[in-house]
């Protein structure tokens, strides 16, 4: 009997699966194990407790393993696969294959057939692979550069909505500091209707209290911080506003929706290119945001509906880890 391990290594958990030819014999999460968003001791720790876990549940020790498929975000860039080569070196048996994380999801949704597959977590990114089998990636670029639609986007769009607001409207930043000091209550983040709409306090406010910041200027010097803030952290509060009516975060949510399809869309052209005459490529989708934030979610399927009406889109959201499997099986000869 042969053992293989899976991963999905993303940037705030790290899910993992041993199996055998047939089945998952087990399956642990951790933190991440990412260097690009932990250090190494970190990172180390994780997978040792992962491994340790696994092992434990099943009995099968980490030298046994045949293959082993890991996919991250960044998986070129070798801060991020250099620690994983030597990391699974010293600590697993067998063969490693790193892929990028969108191209497993990519996998567990078509199997190596053609199709897109939409990412939207953390960070997020595209990826399609056509009848050829050639693989072709849009967006991903990382949260600096682009991540359209991702958790880091929403977070760090709003703040920056809310900041142009203040500039735009003459928004009284010494009266709304003085307030919020002097008024517990209506520093708890409750504020009354008067404050939603175009106003920026709900915003300011709700990201305040979760950062547990006193001032703007605390603001100002904690979002510019180096290394910088989670944002990603803030979607949740962001759709809380959304759905309270605030008109800065429903623009926020629109926009990433709309250039997450813009991405897809161009995906979508560049599979078509060497397809059969009238084929339009299936699409699926994976990610926290995408399973999550129904704005988003809808948003996305309405662009791509508008360019593609007759595109099949698979109905629920992809395991990614599922075609780590598929991949560490199809690599030692394993057809399931």
């Amino acid at each position: 009997m042969s053992f293989y391990l899976a991963i999905d290594a993303g940037g705030t958990k790290t899910d993992y699966v041993l199996a055998n030819d047939s089945e998952v014999l087990a399956r642990v999460r951790t933190g991440t194990i990412k260097r690009m968003r932990t250090d190494a001791a970190t990172a180390g720790a994780n997978l040792d407790q992962a491994l340790k876990e696994l092992t434990a549940a099943t009995g099968v020790a980490m030298g046994e393993i045949q293959t082993t498929c890991v996919g991250t975000a960044g998986e070129t860039v070798p801060l991020v696969a250099d620690w994983l080569r030597e990391a699974f070196a010293a600590r697993v048996g067998g063969e490693l294959l790193l892929l990028g994380d969108v191209e497993i999801a990519l996998d567990a949704a078509f199997f190596g057939k053609p199709g897109v597959l939409i990412m939207a977590g953390t960070g997020s990114n595209v990826a399609g692979r056509a009848h050829t089998g050639a693989l072709t990636t849009v967006g991903g670029w990382g949260p600096a550069l682009a991540d359209q639609g991702s958790g880091h986007r929403i977070g760090l769009m709003a703040l920056r909505g809310a900041f142009r607001a203040i500039d735009e409207l003459g928004f009284d930043v010494a009266a709304f500091d003085a307030l919020r000091a002097k008024d517990a209550a209506r520093a708890s983040g409750l504020e009354a209707s008067e404050e939603e709409g175009q106003s920026p306090a709900l915003l300011l406010r709700s990201v305040m209290n979760f950062w547990q910041l006193p001032t703007i200027a605390h603001l100002v010097e904690y979002g510019n911080a180096i290394p910088a803030p989670d944002f990603s952290r803030l979607t949740a509060l962001v759709v809380g506003c959304a759905q309270r009516g605030d008109a800065i975060a429903k623009r926020v949510l629109v926009k990433e929706a709309q250039d997450l399809a813009d991405l897809a869309i161009l995906a979508m052209r560049r599979v078509q290119q060497t397809a059969p005459a009238g084929w339009v490529p299936p699409v699926a989708f994976t990610g926290s945001i995408l399973e999550n934030v129904a704005p988003v979610h809808e948003g996305l399927m309405a662009g791509i509906r508008a360019e593609f009406p007759e595109a099949e889109i698979l109905p629920q959201v992809v395991d990614p880890i599922l075609g780590a499997l598929w991949r560490a099986r199809t690599l030692a000869g394993v057809t399931v």
